[in-house]
């Protein structure tokens, strides 16, 4: 059963593999990277080719835009559609896996395919690149948290209660009882990250990130890319205290100031101040947001970006609304209450360009030297490089499975029967089983865990 009625729509993979994403590759075969790495080159140079071409259509859209604004002209309501035309997104998909073959994965290529127009395309294809864009080995994933995990700690009714308010942010329609499943994986995934690194501490929204993550990506997978999350790009607003999080949000008036320094003095003589984009922030704006696809659109873009583009697109924002900000009452309350509502038909993909552009044109380390931004210092901005070496020097998953395969050979542990178990038939066989046992209720109970969450069916064996 797939969510939106076709094949890799969003959170598709909830029903269609083990959180690995190993359907997508089967379903194109296997390649040996050896004999692919001269057309993977030559795929990689027609990426950025391509990546170029439609950077530069969207940035003349972006020129008209602004030259019908100056001749008074009012513009189109709405952007063209965000995925690229079918013949595009087929090469589009080709190029991606052919970056994920190399040796290392060429993961610049990779990079540059969740910039471009519409992102990285579908669920199965995110179940691929989000780790290689984390650095994470989709063939070491922590195992499945046990009850031990929700025992003692000081997060934990916290946790639970912003779990229980997080119905909204799943699929409408979904089955009650299917939805508790996943509720359940959802605060096992977060406490396990929290109990793993003391030092991390729970901030009201960070579900709103890691609900994400499970939908698409499947629970030992969100908890594998919940944590680097937490321990780079998320590391400043999980301190104990909210000044490093203050600090990132400094970052968004100077930018402004550059950009447009009336509609800056504008919002200060306000002071307004930047609290209106804190959720914006602290969830990757998957709390503000809607549509799903947005949202899914922005992740692939913040994934491969580094950890203050939330404040760049946060600013992309802003200057796209500059019109309706100036025609604001001059005042904090008024002001907060436009710019706090995100409006739900925003040109997203013109909003990427201009964050990029932004990025660019206004590099974190010239805004850093502000006299507000010297004071403190941000431990995901200075990681990220560091980070960013080591990224880069991944194996293609082909590799990384022999060697998983060597291990368990050398050193045969309970991990290899739990991996066995994940792709056998023997789930289907438990399934009779329960239902000629059990009855109808527990083959529905079945069944939901099975569509939703079918790493809840192997807690039973």
């Amino acid at each position: 059963m797939m969510l939106w009625g076709k094949r890799g729509g969003p959170y598709s993979g909830l029903a269609q593999t083990d959180g690995r994403g190993s359907q997508w590759s089967r379903g194109r075969g296997s390649v040996s990277s050896n004999q692919d790495r001269p057309a993977a080159a030559a795929a990689s140079l027609g990426l950025c080719v391509a990546i170029w071409q439609g950077e530069g259509r969207a940035a003349g859209a972006m020129g008209g835009s602004r030259r019908r604004r100056a001749a008074g002209q009012q513009s189109p309501a709405r952007e063209a559609p965000a995925e690229p035309p079918g013949s595009q997104k087929k090469q589009k998909q080709v190029l991606i896996q052919q970056a994920l073959l190399k040796d290392p994965i060429d993961l610049e290529g990779l990079r540059q395919a969740a910039f471009s127009r519409g992102g990285l395309l579908t669920d199965e294809i995110r179940r691929k690149v989000w780790p290689k864009l984390l650095g994470v080995n989709i063939y070491s994933l922590p195992p499945k948290p046990g009850l031990e995990v929700r025992q003692n700690h000081k997060d934990y009714n916290q946790v639970l209660l912003d779990v229980r308010r997080s119905v909204r942010r799943f699929p409408p329609g979904m089955p009650e009882a299917q939805r508790q499943v996943l509720q359940e994986q959802l605060t096992d995934a977060m406490l396990h990250v929290l109990r793993s690194h003391p030092e991390l501490h729970y901030y009201q929204g960070y579900h709103d990130i890691a609900v994400t993550l499970l939908l698409v990506a499947g629970q030992r997978m969100a908890m594998a890319l919940l944590e680097r999350l937490s321990l780079l790009h998320l590391r400043d607003f999980m301190d104990p205290t909210m000044d490093s999080t203050k600090h990132i949000l400094n970052y968004l008036m100077p930018i402004l100031q550059r950009e447009r320094p009336r509609l800056h003095d504008f919002m200060h003589r306000a002071d307004v101040g930047t609290i209106f984009a804190l959720s914006w922030l602290i969830t990757w704006y998957g709390h503000v947001l809607a549509d799903v696809h947005h949202t899914l659109r922005l992740y692939d873009f913040f994934l491969a970006s580094h950890p203050l583009m939330a404040v760049y697109f946060a600013a992309a924002i802003v200057l796209h609304r500059e019109e309706e900000v100036l025609a604001c009452a001059c005042n904090m309350p008024s002001l907060h209450q436009l710019l706090s509502r995100i409006p739900q038909d925003l040109p997203y993909e013109t909003l990427v360009l201009r964050a990029q552009e932004l990025f660019r044109r206004h590099p974190h380390t010239e805004l850093a030297k502000q006299a507000a931004l010297q004071i403190h210092k941000s431990i995901s901005i200075g990681s990220f490089p560091e980070f960013q070496q080591a990224a880069s020097c991944q194996r293609p998953d082909a590799i990384l499975l022999r060697q998983q395969q060597q291990r368990r050979i050398s050193h045969p542990g309970p991990e290899s029967l739990l991996s066995a178990t994940e792709h056998s038939p023997l789930v289907k066989a438990a399934v009779w089983g329960i239902s000629a046992t059990l009855g109808a209720a527990a083959l529905a109970v079945t069944q939901t865990a099975l569509e939703w969450g079918p790493e809840f069916l192997l807690q039973l064996f």
